[in-house]
């Protein structure tokens, strides 16, 4: 990046700084005819100079200038202009002052505007460019920042430079435009009070600028140790669960503490310092004001200076002061800017970077790899230049399977990286044909190398666009909304962004083998098949909530489930386990939450935590005098559980079927009691009634058995229902989702739209029993795949964190089949997964790939977690403190090779 703010910011704006310099240039005359206008008023038609009578004329729009007395007093008209009298000369003039307001005006709104959009151009070309250079960092640099240090620098640091790049060359030359002709201005009309001003001015400019380097240094400081904070607050974030085991939480607190501290010494001294000098400024601009009228008071007394002189002065000084003030902040700015931008230049300029033409876009087909790749002495080292790699020769042929053993770090995983272009040789060179590897564009490598390693980042994102991610290499199709709604091409062009529209759609069917969506996901399956991942997405499929519409033709299916279900319960006498939902029945198996709103919750105020402090459920509760019934049996259960279960201890198992409440709560229960006595719901303070009928909305007859509800009660609760189901269609139609017999539930998962019920309590084996039904009824409907496609709808959550480790890998591994490669690298990249597991998911990919493909078979470079499986390659390679030791097959090395031998062993 360029070192200079200004040079970076010059050589993508030329243009638009000199067009904007040209209407400041534009704009000074105006703005001095607005200073002298006030002048002509004052000394014209209101004192009446030259208009003694009535009948007396003024010269209106009479275009001359005056140089002063000690610049000789010579004149020069332009106009003679036209004859008034004193009355219309006034409002003639008037009329000028207020067009030169409305002309002025318009141009400090045409430039200020210019300059803004201007500023916001270059910031989004900016952090554009930060972000892009992020993706062409060096893989080992990614070792020595901390991510959350990178994502403030893009966001936070470079804000004010935004500002600040629009006034880099406007503001200078704005601000100095109205200076000098407010200063010219004085002069003009005096000289005196001119070099009074001009004393002052430059006291100013001398002075502060120079007060200010200290602000500077406490600038860059704040901004160092800001940075350094999110980057401790970020290390906090991902080593949570090291720090709760260890029992660091409070070692952590005092670090923080530490941290904030430096930075509110910084500040305050920022504050002081800052204050400091807009005092002296502001003192500096007031004493010039009174230098004025002392002067030009004695001036106008001894007749060498009009009254319209010295009013105009005055007038044209109150224009001044702003103007400097600015131009000594924007020089502060300046400096300010010009370090941060150096600061995060140095940042994103680490060696050796990618060059951007490897990752230019490529739309069309890509050559496939069908050369060996040949290594050649190639020498990897880490970032702390210990070689991690020694000078090694190897050679991967086409279609060759080859397993990498070794102890951990003995060489095989810097060769894997260096294959998959993931670091760079220090010495030596890997060559595909006649090319260089780290010449081959990305666009090549990306598409015809998969990378499987030990850990895989996934985005927060469905599962499905995880697996995809692949084949996002270019907006092969049109977004349905068009690139307009979501890119304005013109402006990202201008702004040195790509014009690549994201809403396209960016899937590369060609590379995946298919041609529509349909067959897309079909490819999808059979990969997951391969690294058995359907059964778990089976599972989130039929778990998770699906939130909005999954099609008409799939609900019409899981529907016909749900009917197909309850005939399967019934052929096998189990029916008695289930109690479906009824509107018109009280559903014994459910909380009487869950009986109040019948439905899923989706709006946060109807979720059962939040229910008892919903006004309008409470409002509905109040008609029949239900909420005074089930504040009784809340009652009932506080005195209950206090009465029995104080004593026992917190891990004792009959806390497991009290789920609404927490041994440790068990005093606030019993305070609670003491406190509401015999008072009734609407005696009751609103955190008693709160508490209360969280205890009573939590309650499940079978499960608890306190004997609480009787069929009035069932009865008024069914009442309620109704007209809290009335109440949400009316009135908060996407509040919830209501359970129907006949509809889909977009709230519930798909396991309990088929279900469309609660399992008994205390029924042995009938959660076991009922979930197998379930499976059972989806595979005799041949609605497994379907349920599949709805668990790639799962959300893996940050950094796909609601996933194992294990399934990430497997993700991972599925990702890069989904492109079919033509070389497959995996550097321990099962190693999560057991070795029965790593082995028959590496049959199951051999059988799908290996050798399948006699015109463009695959290559394998697999560096093994599990020695054991090299049986299963047509070649193993032996690492061993950076150098391949053994290279042959697998039965002649595990005859002759002793390290082998004891790796597999």
């Amino acid at each position: 990046m360029n070192p200079s703010l200004f040079r970076y910011v010059w050589h993508h704006t030329k243009r638009d700084q000199i067009w904007i310099i040209a209407v400041i240039l534009l704009s000074m005359p105006f703005g001095f005819m607005a200073l002298d206008l006030p002048k002509q008023i004052v000394n014209g038609p209101i004192q009446g100079k030259g208009l003694a009578t009535p009948e007396a004329t003024a010269r209106f729009m009479e275009l001359h200038f005056d140089a002063p007395a000690w610049l000789g007093g010579a004149t020069w008209k332009l106009f003679d202009g036209i004859e008034l009298t004193r009355m219309p000369y006034l409002v003639a003039l008037s009329l000028i002052f207020l067009g030169l307001v409305c002309i002025n005006g318009l141009f400090k709104f045409y430039i200020n505007t210019f300059k803004g959009r201007l500023g916001e151009r270059m910031l989004r070309r900016l952090r554009y460019e930060l972000v892009d250079r992020v993706l062409r960092f060096p893989i080992g640099h990614f070792n020595k920042v901390k991510a959350t240090e990178v994502a403030t620098m893009v966001k936070d640091e470079v804000e004010p430079l935004g500002g600040f790049i629009g006034d880099a060359f406007v503001q200078p030359v704005f601000l100095s435009g109205q200076a000098l002709t407010a200063m010219l201005f004085i002069f003009v009309q005096s000289f005196w009070l001119g070099s009074i001003a001009l004393v002052i001015v430059l006291v100013q400019a001398l002075l502060i600028p120079k007060l200010r380097q200290r602000l500077l240094v406490l600038g860059k400081r704040q901004q160092l140790t800001a940075r350094d904070l999110a980057g401790r607050v970020g290390e906090v974030v991902d080593g949570i669960a090291e720090v709760r085991v260890n029992d660091a939480s409070n070692y952590e607190r005092a670090d923080i503490a530490n941290r904030l501290g430096r930075i509110f010494f910084i500040r305050y001294e920022l504050y002081q310092r800052k204050f400091f000098v807009k005092f002296l400024n502001n003192f500096l601009a007031q004493i010039t004001p009174f230098l004025f009228f002392l002067v030009g008071g004695y001036f106008a007394i001894q007749g060498t200076l009009d009254i319209g002189q010295l009013v105009a002065v005055i007038a044209a000084y109150k224009d001044l002061p702003g103007p400097i003030k600015e131009l000594i902040d924007w020089d502060q700015q300046r400096q300010d800017v010009q370090i941060k931008y150096g600061q995060v230049s140095e940042q994103f300029s680490p060696e050796p970077m990618l060059a951007a033409a490897l990752q230019a876009p490529t739309k069309g087909p890509v050559p496939r790899i069908e050369q060996a790749i040949e290594i050649k002495g190639l020498t990897v080292t880490d970032d702390t230049g210990a070689k991690v790699l020694e000078p090694a020769d190897f050679t991967l042929s086409p279609g060759e399977w080859v397993a990498a053993v070794g102890e951990l770090n003995a060489g095989a995983e810097a060769m894997a990286d260096a294959i998959a272009s993931l670091v760079q040789p220090t010495a030596g060179r890997i060559k595909i044909g006649e090319h260089s590897l780290d010449t081959i564009p990305q666009s090549v490598t990306g598409r015809r190398i998969a990378y499987v390693g030990t850990d895989t980042y996934l985005r927060n994102t469905t599962l499905r666009d995880c697996l995809l991610h692949g084949l996002m290499h270019y907006p092969f199709n049109p977004g349905d909304n068009g690139s307009k709604e979501h890119i304005n091409i013109a402006e990202a062009h201008a702004s040195g962004n790509t014009d690549l529209d994201v809403a396209a759609d960016w899937i590369d069917y060609e590379r995946a083998g298919v041609k529509d969506q349909n067959e897309l996901t079909a490819r999808i399956l059979s990969s997951l098949a391969i690294v058995e991942l359907d059964d778990d997405i089976f599972e989130f499929g039929l778990r998770n909530a699906a939130e909005d519409s999954l099609g008409d033709a799939f609900e019409a299916r899981i529907l016909a489930a749900r009917v197909a279900l309850k005939e399967r319960l019934a052929a096998a006498s189990i029916a008695h386990m289930v109690e479906p939902f009824d509107p018109e029945q009280y559903q014994a198996q459910a909380t009487i939450a869950e009986n109040l709103v019948f439905g899923a919750a989706l709006d946060t105020a109807f979720k059962a935590d939040f229910l008892p402090c919903n006004e309008a459920v409470l409002a509905e509760l109040s008609v029949n005098g239900l909420d005074q019934k089930l504040f009784e049996v809340g009652k009932r259960i506080a005195a209950t559980v206090v009465e029995l279960f104080a004593d026992l201890p917190a891990d004792h198992p009959f806390f497991d079927r009290l789920s609404f409440v927490k041994p440790e709560e068990l005093p606030n229960y019993k305070t609670m009691l003491a406190r509401v006595g015999n008072r009734d719901f609407a005696s009751s303070s609103e955190a008693d009634r709160t508490m209360i009928l969280s205890l009573a909305i939590g309650y499940v007859e079978p499960r608890h058995r306190l004997n609480l509800l009787d069929d009035e009660i069932r009865r008024e609760i069914v009442a309620t229902r109704h007209r809290i189901t009335e109440l949400v269609g009316n009135s908060h139609s996407s509040s919830v989702a209501i359970y129907d017999p006949d509809r889909f539930n977009v709230g519930s998962s798909l396991e309990a739209n088929i279900l469309f019920g609660r399992i008994t309590h205390g029924l042995a084996d009938a959660p076991a029993l009922v979930r197998q039904a379930i499976r059972e009824t989806l595979l005799d409907l041949d609605l497994r795949n379907t349920v599949i496609e709805a668990g790639l709808r799962f959300m893996v959550g940050p950094a796909g964190k609601r996933l194992t480790h294990g399934q990430r890998q497997k993700i991972a591994l599925a990702r890069g089949l989904l492109k079919q490669p033509d070389i497959l690298v995996v550097n321990r990249g099962l190693g999560a997964l057991s070795p029965r597991t790593q082995r028959s998911i590496m049959a199951s990919l051999g059988k799908s790939f290996k050798h399948t493909d006699k015109t463009h078979p695959l290559g394998v470079f697999w560096v093994l977690a599990t020695p054991t499986l090299v049986d299963m390659f047509d070649r193993v390679v032996v690492f061993h403190d950076g150098r391949i030791t053994a290279d042959g097959t697998p039965d002649t090395l595990l005859s002759s090779d002793q390290r082998l031998q004891r790796l597999v062993a």
